[in-house]
């Protein structure tokens, strides 16, 4: 177990590395001088050339690269372009609690949801209760979240005018502000664990064990319990790094249209101002996040599966 605990710590390691590297070259390859952008478009050769100096944007691009990777290992993310005299992690650390809220919120969500009706189905196989949940999950896995979410404003204004209880569609910070985003950012995570649980459910049901269950005469209730659906969730752990990937994307785009202050929010806007630091920043964090997530995934499976452990 620790060989494979080792092998994925190096992957991660190895990981992380090139992320740095895509970000930081792709940054310095972007259009665009971020020091005008801080000037306003003013000229100012003088000014021009101690913010560029400060920001250590007169050196070559490699030593750019090994200082960026330096201040990285001890923890400075470097300074914010659009503020200049704010360190890059005190704009991130607010939305860092947002986004994880949001993220795990969707993340048990997607779970409490999607197994159910996963199990629901398989044993409602072949009939039209089966086809229609699985007709649902395939459209829930299948539509972005950038039409679901249109979709539920218009759902949600219609409820408003028509004086029924309606949904906030904007902010953050109070319980009801939660439902929308949550709801939008777990649908394709819902319908993707939805379809793994009913393969994986058929899959066991055939298995030679079960149908010794029940030979002997066990009710079906303890079959599917005991049997079945313990060994039907082992899957899920693998599909549990995969899920956090589809939630970190997703991210993106329902903290800008839901105008939540997240991570993925404070990126795009990033993006805008061609702040590369916090660009580079949040780009590292979220990658970590993915990576991290996969690790406790295969550590987690290893531990509940022996036949893991012994390779």
């Amino acid at each position: 177990m620790w060989r494979i605990i080792s092998q994925r710590l190096l992957s991660l390691i190895f990981v992380l590395f090139s992320v740095t590297f895509l970000t930081f070259i792709v940054s310095s390859l972007a259009p665009g001088d971020p020091v005008l952008n801080m000037m306003g478009g003013r000229q100012d050769p003088v000014r021009y050339q101690f913010l560029r100096h400060m920001y250590g944007l007169d050196l070559p691009w490699y030593q750019q690269y090994f200082n960026y990777l330096g201040n990285l290992l001890s923890g400075n993310l470097g300074y914010s372009f659009k503020y200049p005299e704010r360190p890059v992690w005190s704009l991130i650390a607010n939305g860092v609690p947002v986004s994880m809220q949001l993220g795990l919120t969707a993340l048990t969500v997607s779970v409490l949801l999607g197994v159910p009706a996963g199990v629901l189905s398989a044993l409602w196989q072949n009939t039209w209760r089966d086809t229609a949940t699985m007709t649902i999950m395939l459209a829930l896995y299948s539509v972005p979240s950038f039409v679901i979410i249109p979709v539920l404003w218009v759902v949600d204004l219609a409820l408003y005018r028509a004086g029924w209880p309606s949904l906030p569609v904007a902010g953050w910070g109070k319980p009801e502000q939660l439902i929308l985003p949550v709801l939008v950012l777990a649908a394709a995570n819902i319908g993707f664990i939805a379809r793994l649980m009913r393969s994986s459910m058929l899959e066991v049901m055939r298995q030679d064990f079960v149908r010794t269950a029940r030979a002997k005469g066990a009710p079906e209730s303890i079959v599917i319990r005991r049997h079945v659906l313990r060994n039907a969730l082992l899957p899920l752990l693998t599909v549990l790094g995969p899920a956090t990937a589809f939630l970190v994307t997703g991210a993106f785009v329902v903290e800008n249209l839901f105008a939540i202050p997240g991570v993925g929010y404070l990126a795009v806007q990033s993006i805008g101002q061609r702040d590369y630091p916090v660009i580079q920043a949040t780009t590292i964090l979220l990658a970590l996040a993915v990576v991290v997530m996969n690790l406790v995934t295969d550590i987690g499976y290893t531990l509940a599966d022996p036949r893991v452990r012994a390779d």
